[in-house]
């Protein structure tokens, strides 16, 4: 049976592939600065999913969960002139590589609300997903990165993403803050940049 760390690695290939193929159109200074951005996550992950297939343990209730959440913000720079809101729902499905490590992938859908005369549009992030816990309970702090899929913008079918993230986390709920970042080319338009806050639930796997 394929393993999930080999799951994981292929997705997030496929996932960086797409994301670079559509950051080639950027000007100099922003494709310097997005391939620093996934640099830095394809290393993440490249070490990460080492340690898991060193470790060659199977999913368990223990280990694999998926996070369900929604998360609201408000636009910042560039976006704050044509969307004055944000909100979305987020699910993540997370495999523990040891107590303070984890990865998995991550999917959702954002709903923009325009103004000033702009429509509303959606943004549906693809991508996988690092956390760090310093305990079972407490502080962690994470990323997301992927590939964003724009729905009511014609002309822009979408750009790669990056989302920090900070929080508390227990046994059943995690509670975070963000900072969410849609890097387009300069063909396609601003950058469509968030910074806000969100909750999610854990639902566990039952155990045999």
């Amino acid at each position: 049976m394929v393993s999930f760390y080999n799951v994981i690695a292929i997705m997030a290939e496929r996932i960086i592939l797409v994301s670079y193929l559509n950051i080639k159109g950027f000007n100099q200074t922003k494709i310097k600065m997005s391939k620093i951005k996934f640099s830095v996550l394809v290393v993440a992950l490249m070490v990460s999913v080492s340690s898991v297939s060193a470790q060659n343990e199977e999913v368990t209730a223990n280990n694999s969960w998926l996070k369900v959440g929604v998360n609201a913000g408000v636009p910042v720079g560039d976006a704050s002139d044509f969307t004055s809101f944000k909100t979305g729902l987020e699910l993540k499905g997370q495999y523990l590589v040891n107590p303070h490590f984890g990865i998995g992938l991550t999917a959702g859908y954002n709903q923009y609300f325009g103004k000033d005369g702009f429509d509303d549009f959606g943004a549906i992030p693809v991508g996988a997903m690092l956390r760090y816990y310093a305990k079972n309970e407490g502080f962690f702090a994470g990323v997301d990165g992927g590939y964003n899929f724009f729905t009511n913008v014609g002309g822009n079918e979408g750009a790669a993403f990056v989302k920090p993230q900070i929080g508390y986390h227990n046994y059943n709920w995690n509670y975070f803050a963000y900072y969410n970042a849609i890097l387009q080319s300069d063909t396609k338009g601003p950058d469509v940049n968030d910074i806000g806050v969100g909750v999610s639930y854990n639902i566990r796997f039952k155990k045999k």
